[in-house]
């Protein structure tokens, strides 16, 4: 019974509210937009914050949670990084360095316990034919352990088998956007294709990944979409192994008599690219350094490598669009602070000129409690109609800013309830001021006053 005749006056004092708010509606607009732009900059700066997530995730799936990445660092890096060293030995500037090598592969995968896998890359920028068609094509010498450090799965065939990777066989596994491209509708299983001057028999296609140009930009990540994949010894026997090329220059800078003069070797590198996974996150910085420490060894201390933890750049670029989200969320609770002012003193107002009117209910039997009611039912639905209009707004603009701007959005069920609620709690927290100094007015006292 109780809660029936409560329900009665919430249902007349809302209608009451409504009514109020309708024949004063320009008003009613102009106080609600402080939360109409508050609730929109708060789901649209959740909607980006959450898009960065998104994107931060995908990101760690690309680069491998727990990878340090090797890249060799070119001749001719090296030779400015040496004018440049005003502090550098003239022995210094002579020492030879062999380059980064599968046997820096093999060695840190052997004495260093924390290392799980090891994935050296060796990549050529060249061109594939199929029927009498040619396309620019990036071919990549890799290991077995590529696929699993890269988080690749195959959609169909089957990976590089231990005899293939030990005979040099000229088999490949093409990325899908390749299939797509040479093989218009079919399947590229089984079929031959020539990249360069080799002919290769398509063993494999890898599921597609969805690599935007963001992504490739900041982590230095290739479109792995678009590349052909074969066995790392079938490519330095059939294409190029770089390694001769540098160790007969190097020699011959050895052989000559008299002052030795530096002979620019070019990318002296065998591979091009060095993953190393390992088996716990917590090690990752432990076993970078000593991998450094390793390879300057190995390089006759020479500085022609250098080593990144993607995790950790991606782990400073969330930190970063964590702190930007919450100084914009910041500002967002800031124009909902300025909304609920703005209903407070409209409600002030409006007690202000309604005196009359309060004496009236109040000598015809209304209580406290039930003009606390009537006023709070009005600031709470100019809240929520504010809220209401400022989650459409804030619905759009995320969408807007998604297709103007390029920034990923991610609008979710959590975050429109989120703000819709903070709206009805503006209403009820900045209203409850002007609904008791409502209350508290006399009957009698309100009716003499003019």
């Amino acid at each position: 019974m109780i809660d029936k005749i409560l329900l009665e006056k919430l249902k007349s004092n809302f209608s009451e509210a409504y009514w109020f708010i309708k024949t004063n509606k320009v008003r009613t607009f102009l106080t609600a937009l402080g939360i109409i732009f508050g609730v929109a900059s708060v789901i649209t700066m959740l909607a980006i914050g959450n898009g960065a997530e998104k994107e931060i995730l995908a990101q760690l799936e690309l680069v491998g949670v727990n990878n340090i990445v090797v890249t060799p660092i070119m001749d001719e890096e090296n030779e400015n990084a040496e004018e440049n060293n005003e502090n550098a030995s003239s022995t210094e500037s002579k020492r030879f360095s062999k380059g980064l090598d599968i046997l820096d592969a093999i060695s840190a995968q052997k004495n260093i316990p924390s290392i799980k896998l090891v994935s050296p890359e060796i990549i050529l920028n060249t061109y594939v034919i199929n029927n009498g068609r040619q396309n620019s094509v990036k071919l990549v010498g890799i290991s077995p352990a590529f696929f699993e450090s890269s988080n690749i799965n195959l959609e169909s065939g089957k990976s590089f088998s231990d005899f293939q990777i030990k005979n040099a066989l000229p088999i490949c596994i093409v990325g899908k956007k390749v299939e797509k491209k040479l093989f218009t509708g079919e399947s590229a299983i089984g079929k031959q294709i020539k990249v360069k001057d080799v002919w290769l028999k398509v063993i494999g296609v890898i599921e597609e990944k969805l690599i935007s140009n963001k992504s490739q930009e900041n982590l230095g990540i290739r479109d792995l979409n678009e590349d052909i994949y074969i066995p790392i010894n079938t490519f330095l026997v059939r294409y190029k192994d770089r390694k001769i090329i540098s160790d007969k220059i190097g020699a011959q800078n050895r052989d000559q008599n008299g002052p030795k003069k530096r002979i620019p070797r070019g990318n002296y590198h065998q591979i091009d690219k060095l993953t190393l996974q390992v088996s716990n996150s917590n090690e990752l910085k432990a076993t970078a350094e000593v991998l450094s420490k390793m390879l300057r060894r190995r390089h006759n201390d020479v500085l022609d490598f250098e080593i990144t933890i993607p995790i950790q750049l991606l782990k400073q670029q969330q930190k970063t669009k964590q702190i930007f989200n919450v100084v914009l969320i910041i500002i967002a609770g800031i124009s909902l602070l300025i909304g609920g002012i703005g209903i407070m003193n409209i409600m002030l107002a409006s007690v202000l000129e309604r005196t009359k009117e309060i004496g009236i209910i109040r000598a015809i039997g209304a209580t406290e409690e039930d003009v606390i009611l009537q006023f709070l039912s009005e600031s709470v639905l100019i809240s929520v109609g504010g809220g209401i209009i400022g989650i459409i707004l804030g619905i759009i603009g995320a969408y807007v800013i998604e297709i103007f701007s390029g920034i990923e959005t991610v609008l979710t069920l959590n975050s429109i309830l989120i703000s819709f609620f903070i709206a009805v709690i503006v209403g009820l927290v900045f209203g409850i001021f002007p609904a008791k100094a409502a209350a508290r007015k006399k009957p009698i006292q309100a009716l003499r006053s003019e």
